[in-house]
């Protein structure tokens, strides 16, 4: 059974030392397989808006449990990812 699975990471900015949140999706065809499909849906600073696709330096990326995420009407991951950028350009600062 095709499962989806929604990662999320945290750092620090380089530009403010708030947190940047970063995402992926990754499929899994059953449960002991692995991921496939992994595909990175974008990153951005809660407090500032900078656009920072990986932690630098030494500082400690904290990861989070997967999350199982099933799309109800069978979106494909590239819309997911399509909808994520798009939500990402509206919190930008103009």
């Amino acid at each position: 059974m095709r499962k989806q699975y929604l990662h999320l990471s945290a750092y620090p900015c380089d530009k403010c030392n708030g947190p940047v949140v970063a995402g992926s999706l990754a499929v899994r065809e059953n449960e002991i397989s692995k991921e496939t499909d992994i595909r990175q849906v974008g990153a951005i600073c809660l407090s500032c808006g900078h656009r920072q696709d990986k932690a630098t330096g030494l500082d400690v990326t904290r990861h989070f449990p997967p999350a199982q995420w099933e799309s109800t009407n069978a979106i494909d991951a590239i819309h997911i990812t399509t909808a994520f950028a798009e939500a990402l350009n509206r919190a930008e600062p103009h």
